[in-house]
């Protein structure tokens, strides 16, 4: 198996990166022609959002046909010359492929809706319970009921995310041979990783109606009876032949406990997966839509658990704070203002040297935030409009309801990559299909790329320390200060290389006392231009508002 240990992905999400025709929205082409880019800030994978023929109701995540690219970005000499240039660069392509469900513009669906039996088994059509009553009680991921009515048919079709987004019947051998196909054929171009969207539902259970405290159905599907040897078989008779490709599974709803199978060194299913019960600590429970302070030593308890056990079982961690559906990480738990390079390099630390593999989201590497945008008009993504009229019809004012999504919105990461301080942050010449955020003239990789101290070059020292330092990519992890309420600290240690690395969480100023005296170690790496040595007393040290600092025995 490829070294995945010592490799950094970085994830695009391509219809805001670049435009190269002027169209508003980014395309394949702008991909290529930021692969110096890339290499410069030395990542070893492109994780790119799907760009599939797709009716585009959830954001290309409902896919119509996963052999050809969707016109608005581009065709297929487009992809083949992005996979070959990228290798050039010694990149690799990781593709998103969504397998739980496809869209029902689908040939496959298509057929199936004209009564074609070999169609109808490649997805689930149930009796009603009676007339007009679904088959169960399941609701939709996205609101509303899992089941849609077919008249011609006299049957429903399950469909746990959007109505156009009909789930795909694993329980088929044909099915799996079909999804196997679609894998061969890319690994046939030349693509190295695959991310697999919500794969830990594809196997359904039973089809009973739930009555648990939750009642929404995920009791039968989530983490499904026949999921691992779902994945196991996949993997068997694809990806596993092909030592250099890393795979990655995006787990909703999971638990600890199957991640360890999915995600385990002998097991032969997936390399690491997504987890992100540490992105709902600033959440109430499970609900989103609401503003709340984040809880830092909920955070710490996750990120812990999750590390130490996935350790003791031999799996591996995918390690991130941002992507297409989360926040801009800076805004969220670090400082838009005064503390704004400071912080984005103190969380960057914090995620990049913990035990699993790092992927950065574009934008991260210069320190992009939210939009902070004013007005509803603004937004476009169709849950955050959803919820802001929910909050308004529960008697919100439309400050409030703003304040909301000015938090929380999926549009935060989603504004158009900021270039340079020319017009739409030089994303596109045309009008961009959401607006940038008002602080690129600040904020863009031309000005990262002129100041040797930015985020940029602070986030490629990461990037090299990884390759440098074995105990960053193979080390044991050890939580330290576990019960401290302000800092974030941690050990590593591999054949008697030890790092130690500290993060004060907030913007005021602590003081820590460590098991060790710091003063034999060595500082490398700080997020302020002075050596952090000179902070140390023995096993005290003094850290100043965000700061981070890494100290290593070698």
């Amino acid at each position: 198996m490829t070294d995945f240990q010592k490799k950094v992905i970085y994830q695009i999400y391509p219809k805001s990166f670049y435009d190269t025709t002027g169209s508003g929205t980014g395309d394949l082409k702008g991909v290529t022609a930021k692969l110096d880019y890339l290499q410069k800030l030395g990542v070893d994978y492109i994780w790119l959002t799907p760009f599939f023929v797709s009716p585009q109701n959830d954001n290309g995540y409902d896919i119509a046909d996963y052999y050809n690219i969707d016109p608005s970005y581009g065709t297929m000499a487009d992809v083949e010359e992005l996979i070959a240039e990228a290798k050039k660069r010694n990149i690799y392509l990781m593709f998103d492929m969504v397998f739980n469900h496809v869209s029902t513009e689908s040939e496959w669906f298509k057929k199936a809706l004209t009564g074609d039996k070999k169609y109808m088994d490649y997805f689930f059509f149930k009796d009603g319970k009676k007339e007009g009553v679904p088959p169960t009680n399941w609701q939709s991921k996205f609101g509303g009921p899992a089941w849609e009515y077919v008249e011609n048919l006299d049957k429903w079709y399950l469909h746990l995310f959007d109505v156009s987004q009909a789930d795909l019947n694993w329980e088929n051998p044909e099915l799996r041979e079909e999804v196997k196909n679609v894998v061969r054929f890319w690994m046939k171009k030349g693509v190295k990783g695959f991310r697999f969207d919500v794969v830990n539902l594809i196997s359904k259970s039973e089809f009973k109606d739930d009555f648990s405290s939750i009642g929404d159905g995920r009791q039968y599907y989530t983490d499904g009876p026949r999921v691992h040897e779902f994945l196991h078989e996949l993997a068997q008779d694809t990806f596993a032949k092909d030592a250099d490709i890393i795979t990655v599974g995006e787990m909703s709803s999971t638990t600890m406990e199957h991640c360890y199978r999915y995600a385990g060194t002998d097991t032969g299913e997936l390399t690491m997966v997504f987890n992100f019960h540490h992105l709902k600590v600033d959440f109430m429970g499970n609900e989103k839509w609401v503003l709340v302070p984040t809880d830092f030593m909920k955070l710490k308890n996750i990120l812990f658990d999750w590390q130490t056990n996935m350790q003791q079982h031999n799996a591996w961690n995918a390690l991130f704070w941002c992507n297409h559906d989360q926040p801009r990480v800076v805004s969220r738990f670090g400082s838009d203002g005064e503390h704004h390079d400071i912080s984005a390099k103190m969380l960057a630390t914090l995620i990049h040297l913990l035990r699993g593999t790092p992927y950065i989201y574009q934008g991260e590497e210069i320190g992009m935030t939210n939009p902070h945008f004013q007005s509803i008009d603004q937004y476009r993504d169709v849950e955050s409009l959803n919820h802001y009229q929910i909050l308004r019809d529960k008697g919100m004012t439309r400050e409030q309801a703003l304040m909301i999504l000015d938090v929380h919105s999926r549009d935060n990461s989603r504004t158009p990559m900021q270039w340079n301080a020319s017009p739409h942050a030089g994303f596109t010449t045309g009008t961009p299909w959401i607006e940038t955020a008002p602080n690129y003239a600040q904020i863009n990789v031309e000005n990262n790329l002129a100041d040797d101290n930015s985020i940029f070059y602070y986030y490629q020292q990461l990037i090299k320390l990884r390759k440098q330092y074995d105990v960053i990519a193979y080390g044991d992890i050890k939580p330290l200060l576990h019960d401290d309420k302000q800092v974030f600290a941690y050990e590593r240690n591999y054949n008697g290389q030890k790092m130690i690395v500290l993060c004060n969480f907030y913007p005021t100023q602590c003081e820590v006392e460590l098991p060790y005296d710091l003063s034999a170690y060595k500082c490398i790496l700080n997020n302020y231009e002075n050596n952090c040595s000179d902070s140390v007393k023995n096993k005290k040290i003094a850290l100043k508002p965000y700061e981070t600092a890494v100290f290593c025995n070698l």
